[in-house]
């Protein structure tokens, strides 16, 4: 089919339009938080609809994963980004010739433009053949950009950006001022005053002295002064000048749209792999998935929230990895354990390890095989809404119908502590009937709950737990553990602590 885009293997795939809304489950998950970060410091490039929009087939997270590794090569990489930067010049020129006022100097500033974008171009052809990708994208890419840079618009562009180069710079006129009068005459060999000024100064020169002199400041808008001897020029020597309207004029929209587009989105892997490079300094591992949208069989070492990793790798403090796997008939975590020791980021982390799968990026951990699900959901504890008239228990039933009645077979729904406001009778009831239906949909499913017996639903349910210190029971590790639950929570932890159980309150009072 021949090169279509560097961030999308297919039309099927993308690009997306521009006003692409935040997915529901982006503020549970964090997502929201990493997507800020990624795209902060870019904001010409309008990454959010990239990072918004989430591939269904393996073949197009591998093309992505094959042009991210391309990227990891210095040489590559080098390439790209001076072009990038060229680029950013080139914008530049032209955002400049929009705000000037005089017509010729604007044309000027308009050809800077197209000469900048010229020599990018070119550069780049030549810098990626040599260092001969290997992913499909920049092979296609580098490809395309050749017969791009054979074809007539742009060879008539080269043409017309040297011959004008050619004509203006051959320009030479005089200048004489006599009191106010300015007279401008084409030159005609007249002698260089200034450097007959300098070399009789330089007989007085006695050794290094300090310079005095000092810079001119160079304004990009021309005085009046300027412009009228600018005009004056014109008129002596027309031919550069209407070349130079001429140009503005037939190459008007010189950008072509395919440059545009790859200049774009080459910047979401760039600002991606900027994102995560804090964390790679500081010893987090991140790896490309395995993903399969058909064997559910799941395993992820070493990893982590990258939301949290970030906001704790700039502070310098240590980040908590965990590991996880999935295998035969099991689709379903339950996570119990003591308050306040990593379930909920666990939780998090499963959720994030999937969308960043299907947006084709390196994820956190050493190794990762992940199911490429269709859809994403997540029911996070909420506060109360006054303004809708609901209680808290009928809002959690209310979103959790809606994602039950949206949910497939490829879905991964991500819950945390629902129905928390109920009765552990009426929790237990509901979570039940919940469960029950996403085992019946085979769903992938994290559940971060304080029922344990909802990890003996089945042979699809994996019981995990928040583990605490086995030298000290109310001390949490925040590591997430595949193990039974044992029904000790936390409060009796700390009550053994200090002494407050049961048993050890009766003895102090016998005593």
């Amino acid at each position: 089919m021949g090169y279509h885009s560097i961030l999308f293997e297919t039309l099927e795939d993308g690009p997306p339009r521009d006003d692409v809304p935040e997915p529901e489950c982006f503020g549970d998950l964090n997502l929201d938080e990493i997507e800020r970060k990624v795209t902060q410091g870019y904001d010409e490039y309008s990454l959010t609809p990239f990072f918004r929009t989430a591939l269904t087939r393996e073949s197009a997270v591998r093309y992505r994963h094959a042009v991210m590794r391309d990227l990891g090569s210095q040489e590559i990489s080098r390439c790209i980004h001076a072009f990038a930067q060229s680029m950013r010049k080139m914008r530049a020129s032209l955002a400049q010739a929009e705000k000037l006022h005089y017509p010729r100097q604007k044309q000027w500033w308009f050809l800077e433009a197209a000469s900048r974008y010229c020599d990018a171009l070119e550069a780049l052809d030549v810098s990626l053949r040599k260092a001969c990708p290997r992913s499909k994208g920049l092979r296609e890419f580098s490809s395309w950009l050749a017969g791009y840079l054979r074809g007539e618009a742009f060879a008539g562009l080269r043409r017309d950006v040297v011959d004008l180069h050619a004509a203006l710079e051959a320009i030479s006129y005089a200048i004489h001022i006599h009191s106010n009068a300015v007279t401008v005459l084409n030159y005609d060999g007249e002698s260089d005053y200034s450097a007959r000024v300098l070399a009789i100064f330089e007989r007085f020169k006695q050794g290094d002295v300090k310079d005095y002199s000092v810079e001119p400041k160079e304004w990009p808008e021309m005085n009046h002064v300027e412009a009228r001897i600018l005009d004056f020029v014109a008129q002596l020597q027309p031919r550069p000048f209407a070349m130079l309207a001429g140009f503005a004029q037939s190459h008007a929209d010189f950008l072509d749209a395919g440059v545009a587009a790859f200049d774009r989105e080459v910047q979401f892997y760039i600002a991606y792999d900027a994102y995560i490079q804090l964390c790679r300094e500081q010893g987090l591992s991140f790896c490309f998935p395995v993903v399969s949208s058909c064997s559910k069989a799941e395993r992820c070492d070493d990893t982590f929230d990258l939301a949290l990793a970030h906001k704790l790798c700039s502070e310098k403090l240590p980040v908590v990895r965990n590991d996880f796997w999935l295998e035969g008939a099991e689709r379903i975590f339950v996570v119990s354990g003591p308050n306040n020791g990593g379930k909920t980021t666990f939780a998090r982390m499963f959720g994030q390890l999937h969308y960043l799968a299907r947006l084709g990026c390196p994820v956190p951990g050493i190794h990762a095989s992940l199911y490429l699900c269709d859809q994403l959901f997540a029911h996070f504890e909420r506060e109360e809404n006054t303004r809708d008239m609901r209680g808290k228990l009928q809002d959690d039933l209310t979103r959790m119908h809606t994602i039950l009645a949206n949910a497939t077979p490829r879905s991964v729904v991500v819950m945390n502590e629902i129905f928390s406001s109920t009765t552990l009778a009426d929790a237990v009831f509901l979570c039940r009937r919940i469960i029950s239906q996403i085992m019946g949909r085979d769903s992938l499913c994290v559940c971060v709950t304080f029922i344990e017996e909802l990890s003996r639903l089945g042979p699809q349910t994996v019981s995990m737990v928040s583990e605490t210190s086995a030298a000290n029971p109310a001390a949490r590790t925040f590591r997430i553990r595949r193990k039974a639950a044992d029904g000790r929570a936390y409060a009796i932890s700390v009550a053994a602590q200090y002494g407050l159980t049961y048993e050890r309150l009766k003895e102090r009072l016998a005593s």
